[in-house]
């Protein structure tokens, strides 16, 4: 069970089992106080590898393609609710063969980025860190809002990035089409997951870094950067009157991450990934610096601007007026907290002194 999507107290426990073939029960163990946790039936069904060496990875994950969608905890934290409220995700997919492609290959925090010093170095940096984690946690959170589905065709991928619901008239109407968006990624070195969500929501206000808000401050990943869908040829050429059906969609990833700064040489390998995760998808994997990748996001963006009812403030993290910040949040969280281990010693330090004084 994945400690990043929920909290402890809902964790029902663990067990063990052969994975040969067959139909099996299986006892849940929990904590010493809390053993016998029930039992489940499981059954296992097995296919030979078709891989040319299959004792190289033997556990390896070979789908399906999973993936949730987390709704920003701060929708409907407005003061003001008005026509700006626009919704913001993020989502986590599991890949398929992440080690075919990268091997033992992680890429560890830049120690040349300030920002990400801040994170990971100094006697500071406990503070920052313990920060962005309760906002990873919050951002991922499992909840009745979430949803859960799984990737089988080049058609799940493109409505993974659908605009959503939106209370703007002239973002509504897209509801159900590709948004022309920049998105912030990781591929966790922990899990193999995708992780990521707009680059311009307003999660990302006010904390060090995007990427290690997605990545749970983790010391290495396995890939960063952002992405963006565009359809065949870019967005400079496409019309909102051709249906997204009728068009072949391609996704341009990169390393722009200054928090991780990954290996371009490794861009190769992102590709290959990618295809062998989203066959029916064109992929481009562009260096941050390929002039190529700033014209493709800038036409990305003024498409989004001219068309789709998006504001200049929009494509950066940003927080309308009124609203609460995934950041603010997390530090009233903190002051709540220090609030109660307050109260608790207090009452502890009156009780030992009535003791003392009976």
């Amino acid at each position: 069970m994945d400690q990043d999507d929920v909290c402890s107290d809902q964790s029902i426990g663990e067990f063990k089992t052969s994975v040969f073939e067959g139909t099996k029960e299986v006892e849940i163990q929990g904590s010493p106080a809390r053993r016998g946790r029930g039992s489940f039936w499981l059954k296992i069904e097995s296919t030979p590898s078709i891989d040319k060496d299959p004792s190289k990875f033997p556990y390896l994950f070979d789908g399906p393609i999973r993936f949730s969608r987390h709704y920003s905890p701060t929708v409907g934290m407005l003061t003001n609710l008005g026509p700006d409220q626009r919704p913001y995700s993020t989502w986590k997919m599991y890949l398929r063969g992440v080690p075919l492609f990268f091997g033992d290959k992680h890429q560890g925090w830049n120690r040349n980025y300030k920002a990400a010093q801040s994170i990971f170095q100094g006697p500071t940096s406990i503070v920052v860190r313990l920060g962005i984690q309760r906002g990873h946690r919050m951002l991922y959170a499992q909840n009745a809002r979430n949803f859960f589905a799984v990737v089988d065709e080049s058609s799940d991928v493109a409505q993974l990035l659908h605009v959503g619901k939106s209370n703007q008239p002239d973002v509504g109407q897209f509801e159900h089409r590709i948004k022309p968006a920049v998105y912030t990624y990781i591929i966790s070195s922990e899990d193999d997951s995708f992780r990521f969500s707009e680059t311009g929501a307003e999660s990302f206000v006010d904390f060090a870094s995007k990427h290690a808000l997605h990545s749970n401050c983790a010391e290495t990943v396995r890939y960063s950067g952002e992405f963006h869908p565009r359809p065949k040829g870019g967005w400079a050429a496409f019309s909102d009157d051709v249906q997204d059906h009728e068009v072949n969609w391609e996704l341009v990833i990169d390393n722009n991450s200054g928090t991780y700064a990954p290996d371009k040489m490794l861009l190769p390998d992102l590709k290959k990934l990618l295809e062998y995760n989203f066959p029916q998808v064109e992929i481009y994997a562009w260096d941050r610096e390929d002039p190529k990748l700033e014209e493709s996001k800038q036409a990305c963006r003024e498409y989004a601007l001219k068309h789709r009812g998006v504001k200049h403030h929009e494509l950066q993290p940003h927080a309308a007026s009124g609203e609460e910040t995934l950041c603010h949040r997390v530090s009233l969280g903190a002051q709540q907290l220090e609030e109660a281990g307050r109260r608790i010693f207090n009452n502890w330090e009156w009780y030992l002194q009535y003791v003392m004084t009976s």
